[in-house]
């Protein structure tokens, strides 16, 4: 399979973004953050769904690491 050479870091970029995201949403639903008015305010749900994203968000960054690091080894030994 061939990917670009940028693939790793869009996957890097991608999962730090899901990540924050998730934070945030798990954070709205415990009541820290956001307005009282969100649907995402004091709602359990929430929580549940906040860490599903911060551990997919995981995932695609750590496959993005792995791809860049395979990427960087293979060109040290092309």
């Amino acid at each position: 399979m061939h990917f670009s050479k940028r693939t790793g870091k869009y996957l890097i970029i991608i999962g730090l973004i899901m990540i924050i995201a998730g934070i945030v949403f798990t954070m709205q639903s415990k009541s820290i953050v956001g307005p009282s008015s969100s649907f995402m305010y004091k709602n359990p749900e929430w929580t549940v769904n906040g860490y599903a994203i911060i551990i997919v968000g995981t995932l695609i960054g750590a496959s993005g690491i792995i791809l860049w690091q395979i990427r960087i080894k293979k060109s040290i030994n092309s």
